[in-house]
């Protein structure tokens, strides 16, 4: 098998390119992965170093939009994996054209060279973001798309694009949403490695409001095995949940940062709350659990355990990127 990994560069594509190249999922031992990425300010080759050098791995440079350049990497191609996408919420509350053109119109042209080209299994993957926010119970796969961000409005469109495809064309589509992902390689923008990073440098750490948000955190590591399950044995035109079973309030999660880098609330600031932040996220993991065999395997209090080490440990890794958000 072929794959394509779109945004492969990027934290969590990465974590599937490394784990697939290590055989790590069954169904897609030995398989050659091609890694399409743009590398724009998320986007790091570094993610794929430890990797770099198996035959079975290849890096094409392109961005999702370039029509011409899919048809150059897409023939020969028998699955797509697609991350590619801008994900940062507050960016998208600045400035939401790039996440349209890139989540939405992106999508679409990935698509239809999938199409042109005869590929036989694409899995989009996507946010429970989409779902918009939830006071109690779950989401369940068929809950209405209500997303109350410009990110998650470009993904929920991206996410409709997916299964208008299988339901006109018959593509062999399914889609993903996750929960909240952490583990090693996460972007120095996002709320965990920000806030061990400060906290190692001694730095202050911002929390909105009065930090009551909750979400659910799911590692990387199971994340990407659930993609992998779906690639492998998922059902055409299906949406499947992935997520990790550990509800916190974002006040919660911030204590056990500080406990875990030996700080006290003395280091966070309370600022403004986002404009439009989603109060809670929880979904429902039954259909993934029944059909595939899912279970999340990382316990989240060993999961964070092994990150802050990991951001103690590879300092060259994340200080240039930091750098490079500040600029971005």
């Amino acid at each position: 098998m072929k794959i394509l990994v779109t945004g492969g560069a990027g934290f969590i594509g990465s974590n599937f390119v490394r784990r697939t190249l290590q055989d790590a999922y069954p169904g897609l031992e030995g398989a050659d992965v091609v890694v399409y990425d743009a590398l724009t300010y998320s986007g790091n080759l570094e993610n794929l170093a430890p990797v770099a050098d198996s035959p079975r791995y290849s890096f094409v440079q392109g961005d999702i939009t370039d029509a011409a350049k899919l048809d150059e990497v897409i023939p020969g191609i028998d699955a797509i994996v697609h991350f590619a996408a801008e994900s940062h919420v507050d960016r998208s509350v600045r400035d939401s054209g790039v996440f349209v053109e890139t989540n939405v119109v992106g999508t679409q042209r990935l698509l239809d060279a999938a199409l042109r080209h005869g590929t036989e299994r694409f899995v989009h993957v996507s946010t429970d973001e989409v779902y918009g926010s939830i006071s109690e119970g779950s989401w369940a796969e068929d809950r209405p798309l209500e997303p109350n961000s410009p990110y998650s409005a470009s993904k929920a469109g991206s996410d409709l694009l997916a299964r208008s495809y299988h339901r006109t064309h018959g593509m062999n589509v399914s889609i993903t949403r996750c929960s909240n992902n952490y583990g090693p390689y996460h972007f120095p923008e996002k709320v965990i490695p920000l806030f061990v990073t400060n906290l190692i440098d001694d730095k202050h750490v911002p929390l909105y409001g009065e930090g009551n948000n909750i979400r659910d955190w799911l590692h990387v590591d199971d994340h990407t095995r659930g993609i992998a399950m779906v690639l492998v044995g998922g059902r055409a035109g299906e949406v499947y949940n992935i997520g990790g079973g550990t509800e916190l309030t974002n006040k919660e999660l911030t204590g056990m940062l500080l406990e875990a880098t030996g700080k006290d609330w003395s280091y966070v600031d309370r600022v403004q709350d986002r404009l439009g932040h989603d109060l809670r996220y929880s979904v429902d993991i039954s259909k993934i659990q029944a059909e595939l065999g899912y279970e999340p395997q990382v316990p989240f209090e060993q999961g964070l355990a092994d990150v802050v080490q990991w951001y103690r440990d590879n300092r060259a890794w994340w200080e240039p990127l930091k750098e490079r958000a500040a600029l971005a």
